[in-house]
């Protein structure tokens, strides 16, 4: 109730059925810790709601799988919150790699390095994150508890589930292409939870995609590098600086104006998507869909690293 005071909210409840039996309710956004996503997002989709869940997007791909099922059989929006899948650098990405303009994809590199570790040790939100200060809000807010990062049974895994499901929605985003085949190595550090991740990937048509991600870096530098090849081009793009190039096979390069520092994350567009579906207003900008293309990923890498094996990934 003090928190729905204090953000001029109608209701304030704390149970989900309460909440999700709310007569004039449309949709429900999913941010709960990971462990509690697939309950939370089935009992609405269920009871007919429209859903923008946060990633990643749960546990298991089984379980995101029946997830979008449900939500397809019942015609219901279903969004995968993915902020840079709204970026107009990302979208030109997509354009770009599906137009044919790069020639045939032949690679795919991707770098993504995160100040979390400390989330991962089980420190305060306060002390652990790189930009706790910028995303600080007064209470009644409850910022995340100890366990929501380093804990397996609620986070699913470390890194490869808080960054690298960016990164896997991602790459499903701009290809449309799905993972066929997972080769992955994770490092713990000596934690519960994997620091560091390296992933080989081949797409289902035939991409190479390689991905290294650790969130460890030093609080002063983060990346978030792409770039890909193709028989006609390249594409350089740096998510955390707003930037992108596109290289033609004649030499050209083409620099695209960077993104304002409002525009390189924009936390905000999920869910202003979301609302916009709801009314009819707009098309759905990030997919459900992409996040089980993560999951499915995320699966075959958890597996492939546990076994030191080649994982196919299921077609489905």
């Amino acid at each position: 109730e003090e928190t729905a005071r204090h953000y001029g909210v109608k209701y304030g409840l704390n149970d989900v059925d309460e909440i999700l039996a709310l007569p004039e309710l449309k949709g429900v956004v999913i941010a709960s810790t990971p462990n509690m996503h697939y309950s939370h997002a089935k009992s609405a989709l269920q009871r007919g709601l429209h859903v923008l869940i946060e990633k990643p997007m749960t546990i298991t791909a089984s379980e995101s799988k029946e997830l979008l099922e449900l939500a397809n059989a019942n015609d219901l929006h279903f969004v995968i919150s993915c902020p840079w899948h709204y970026t107009r650098h990302t979208v030109e990405c997509k354009q770009l790699l599906q137009s044919g303009k790069l020639g045939k994809i032949k690679m795919i590199s991707i770098l993504m390095t995160n100040f979390s570790n400390g989330l991962y040790k089980g420190k305060e939100w306060s002390k652990a994150a790189a930009n706790a200060s910028k995303q600080h809000v007064p209470d009644p807010y409850q910022t995340p508890g100890i366990s929501s990062y380093s804990d397996p049974k609620v986070a699913g895994g470390g890194h490869i589930y808080t960054q690298s499901s960016h990164i896997l929605a991602y790459l499903g985003f701009i290809t449309g292409s799905l993972p066929k085949e997972v080769f992955a190595r994770f490092d713990n550090d000596g934690l519960p939870v994997d620091v560091y991740n390296t992933l080989s990937i081949m797409m289902n048509d035939g991409v190479l995609v390689s991905v290294a991600t650790n969130g460890a870096t030093m609080r002063t530098e983060r990346n978030f590098e792409v770039r890909v090849y193709g028989t006609e081009g390249m594409l350089f793009q740096e998510l955390w600086k707003g930037t992108l190039e596109h290289h033609n096979v004649d030499g050209e390069v083409i620099k695209y104006p960077d993104l304002a520092e409002d525009e390189i994350y924009p936390i905000d567009a999920p869910a202003n998507n979301f609302v916009d579906l709801i009314i009819g207003k707009a098309n759905n900008g990030s997919p459900a869909s992409l996040g089980h293309v993560a999951m499915q990923a995320i699966d075959a890498a958890c597996l492939s690293a546990k076994s030191s094996k080649n994982i196919i990934v299921e077609k489905n």
